[in-house]
């Protein structure tokens, strides 16, 4: 399975258009939808309902930030593949569907009165909510790390000045540097991300002519996403320089202390040069506070909608829900939206509808043009939403379909940077 930035935009236009044509409004005022969240699941679908209800929905976003940094392909700006201005978008594209971007941040949400209240005091009312506010970080997953420790042992997990923190730390590392990454526990966004930027680290260290640096990676999972492909591509080009244990081998994280820059397991003391902890994970704050979120910290969905499963009048997308087979990923989101949108046009303007098909694709890039891939297509099945289709890249890949494999990553982004924010 391929994808390229025409086919990702052909597929995204064809989902919009296929029988989706409003029906006419009537002699009322426009049904209101307001969006929280302006990631790829949020904005995504801001930018659907409003441009394929034509005009009869009135939509809102509501996102605090003026300009949108991916978590996707941040790990290639880490990695000198990508500048940081190539991973940053603004709004600017989407006031020309319709979609009114309000750039505050929403602060509660009243289900009974069926308002959201942003940190102005102002109250917007909605007929249909939509809740896409990504993940938090559970800081003390991990003893001794807090926000206050993250300004000096990063997780940028969350994108922005958290990035831009892990990435001076690392181009500053001189020959014989130790880099200990903690990795996060299931469930977390982008189950291949860890492991992608244990490969940019790598490849940073060896192109500066490290030779002596190494890279610790301690996992509280037995076993990880693409692992046999990351282990042969790191055995190939980074040889000796990155050592991944699991819970075995390490025995548990015990403890992190910021002032010593040192990590303390069940069987060792490591002291580095630059940590990376990524923690637990879960949904964003205003979808916990709402009651959207269940004992997981994750919010339960209805997989033939993306409604959720605690009020009818809500939707929640992307990395804060629980997706059944799905991962937490960009894809995720972008497609989660469309099935989103589609079902509540059809609520509103009672306009057709189909049944709810999903798809995800994760492309991960290894070292200079040898990247892999893993993903599926998914359909509502048993109460969850179920992968049907699944696909892996093959470890032994000839070094030409990995290099196309790269070229299709790269056109995935351009293509759905579009399709979000164009």
């Amino acid at each position: 399975m391929k994808t390229n930035r025409r086919q990702f935009l052909g597929g995204a236009g064809a989902l919009a258009t296929a029988g989706m044509i409003a029906a006419p409004a009537i002699a009322q005022a426009k049904p209101r939808v307001v969006v929280i969240g302006g990631g790829p699941g949020g904005a995504t679908l801001a930018k659907y309902v409003a441009r394929d209800s034509q005009g009869a929905i009135n939509v809102t976003l509501v996102e605090p930030l003026k300009e949108f940094v991916t978590c996707f392909h941040s790990n290639l700006y880490l990695g000198d593949f990508r500048d940081f201005a190539s991973i940053t978008h603004n709004y600017s594209g989407l006031a020309k569907h319709g979609v009114n971007v309000v750039h505050e941040a929403a602060n509660s949400i009243n289900p009974e009165t069926r308002t959201v209240r942003l940190a102005s005091g102002v109250a917007l009312p909605y007929d249909r909510l939509v809740v896409a506010p990504g993940i938090d970080i559970k800081f003390d997953s991990v003893p001794g790390y807090s926000e206050k420790a993250s300004e000096i042992m990063p997780h940028a997990w969350k994108p922005g000045p958290q990035t831009q923190l892990l990435k001076k730390q690392l181009d500053s590392l001189d020959d014989g540097a130790t880099i200990v990454m903690i990795c996060p526990p299931n469930p977390y966004r982008c189950p291949p991300g860890p492991y992608e930027r244990i490969s940019m680290m790598a490849h940073v260290l060896k192109r500066k002519g490290h030779t002596k640096s190494k890279i610790i990676a301690l996992d509280p999972k037995a076993n990880f996403s693409k692992q046999a492909l990351f282990v042969e591509g790191w055995e190939r080009h980074y040889p000796g320089m990155v050592e991944w244990q699991d819970p075995k081998m390490h025995g548990g994280i015990k403890s992190v202390d910021p002032s010593t820059m040192t990590v303390r397991t069940d069987l060792g003391e490591y002291k580095a040069q630059l940590v990376n902890v990524i923690p637990a994970q879960m949904a964003g704050k205003i979808a916990r506070d709402a009651g959207l979120a269940n004992e997981t910290g994750f919010c339960p969905i209805k997989p033939e909608s993306m409604q959720s499963a605690k009020d009818a009048n809500i939707y929640v997308l992307g990395d804060a829900t629980i997706a059944g087979d799905m991962p937490k990923s960009a894809f995720s989101a972008n497609s989660q939206a469309k099935v989103a949108a589609m079902v509540i046009r059809g609520e509103l303007t009672k306009s057709p509808t189909f049944p709810a098909r999903y798809t995800n694709t994760c492309w991960s890039l290894i070292e200079t043009d040898d990247t892999v891939k893993v993903g599926g297509r998914y359909e509502p099945k048993d109460g969850k939403i179920t992968a049907v289709e699944t696909f892996v890249s093959k470890t032994g890949e000839d070094a030409e379909l990995r290099k196309q494999t790269q070229a299709e990553n790269m056109g995935w982004y351009q293509g759905i940077i579009a399709d979000i924010f164009a």
